[in-house]
């Protein structure tokens, strides 16, 4: 096997994370695109639809927590490895589940195995990026979430067509068994990735704590130390209060396009894809903006801030919804909130490798999706019986304007609550967690 040397080869290791990603979000669409025809053939109810969607959700905030702390013992390598594994053969058994029971178990595998993806993916861009890169390399692979999306609706329909549902699961599930083969061959920790020149060595070791051999990326930490540090505060309100948000847009949307502007969602709709596509260019093009001007010579964490700072306040403008009749115009302002969403989330994970070791990125990763997963539990609660209580009064609309009323300022809120946690918070040092 070569191992001739490559320029810029951590963009390859950013292309892995990004396939990585796109495959965990096709693999959890899955089920929502099947519901149909799995409900006529199982005879599902709505309440054993929201039981399996639970079941994934609920593993989903376990596993963020489980992986984050494994990942930091083990590293990147073996406990990407792991993650992947464990994801694409829960998502293969779904083939031959035959009951709620069976078809929730399946997805409880699935939470807990794609729960890893983002604490590794995080925690390789730290291993191999400078911090005035690691905003844009953050986007590029969180670009991935929508891309998933978008490829679970082109492949799913064609597989059903040619095949049947059965093979869905199967095909899709054995995609992350190829892509581990491509990881397992070209990454390894920049210390032992033998294609990396020395320029690019240099230059990743130079915009970035020492670079450790493997035995210190696996120093012992103390987990439960990790909650002591504001820090770690701040990274669980940045997903825990935002998060929800995000699930509310992807939940709640073809419902509201629907019972808003007449949407026939039995057809392929523009709109929707239209509304999801912009997460792309917001998730790259907040991660550029940052590192953008950390490359200025702004400090890293002002930089991170100030653009969380910004997007916060374009977020307000998701409350025009209310006063909108045209759906185009409905469909520019909230292609402008996810997208904003998506640019919020990938500075907020790139913080957590502005703020902690890399020793604990993967800890800490894990430990604020957590909060963000528990937040996507709660929040629909309120969702659900805030619109049914304006059902009731034959005023619908008038509940998804309360709902995005909410949206708007949640996220200039948790930046507040982020400002006053960091402001006089430099980043923590490994021997402070040891």
């Amino acid at each position: 096997m070569s191992t001739s040397k490559l320029k810029n080869y951590r963009w390859i290791i950013v292309i892995l994370l990004f396939t990585a990603t796109t495959i965990n979000y096709l693999d959890r669409q899955i089920i929502g695109l099947l519901k149909p025809i799995l409900e006529k053939e199982f005879s599902w109810s709505e309440t054993d639809f929201a039981h399996i969607v639970m079941a994934f959700t609920a593993a989903y905030a376990v596993g963020l927590l489980l992986f984050g702390w494994i990942i930091d013992k083990i590293g990147t390598k073996v406990g990407y490895s792991i993650t992947i594994i464990i994801w694409s053969v829960a998502g293969m058994l779904h083939a031959i589940a035959r009951s709620v029971f069976g078809f929730s178990l399946a997805r409880i595998g699935l939470g807990i195995g794609e729960a890893g993806n983002y604490p590794a993916a995080v925690k390789t861009v730290a291993e191999w990026f400078p911090q005035k890169e690691r905003g844009l390399a953050t986007g590029l692979f969180n670009a991935g979430t929508s891309i998933g999306v978008v490829v679970a609706v082109l492949v799913v329909p064609w597989i059903l067509n040619n095949y049947g549902w059965h093979e869905v699961f199967w095909i899709t599930g054995a995609l992350g068994f190829v892509w581990l083969i491509f990881w397992l061959i070209f990454y390894d920790i920049p210390t032992k990735q033998s294609r990396l020149t020395a320029e690019e060595y240099q230059y990743i070791a130079s915009g970035q704590e020492a670079v450790t051999d493997e035995a210190a990326d696996k120093s012992s930490i103390k987990w439960f130390k990790l909650f002591t540090f504001p820090q770690t505060w701040a990274m669980i309100t940045g997903k825990g209060l935002i998060d929800p948000i995000y699930w509310f847009f992807l939940f709640w949307l073809p419902s509201y396009f629907s019972s808003t502007f007449n949407l026939d969602l039995k057809k392929p709709s523009l709109e929707l894809m239209l509304i999801y596509t912009a997460t792309t260019l917001g998730s790259i093009g907040g991660g550029y903006l940052s590192s953008s001007l950390i490359k200025r010579g702004w400090a890293t964490v002002k930089a991170r801030k100030t653009v969380l700072f910004a997007f916060a306040v374009i977020e307000i403008s998701i409350m025009l919804a209310q006063f909108v009749t045209d759906v185009w115009v409905a469909v520019g302002l909230l292609s402008v909130a996810v997208a904003v969403h998506q640019a919020w989330a990938t500075n907020v994970f790139t913080l957590a490798s502005d703020l902690f070791p890399k020793q604990a990125v993967s800890s800490v990763v894990g430990i604020a999706g957590t909060a963000g997963a528990i937040g996507g539990i709660l929040f629909p609660i309120l969702v659900g019986s805030l619109l049914d209580e304006y059902k009731a009064a034959g005023n619908l609309a008038g509940g998804y304007n309360v709902l995005f009323t909410i949206c708007a300022f949640t996220y200039l809120i948790a930046w507040s609550i982020i400002h006053l946690l960091t402001r006089k918070a430099p980043k923590i040092e490994i021997e402070r967690l040891l």
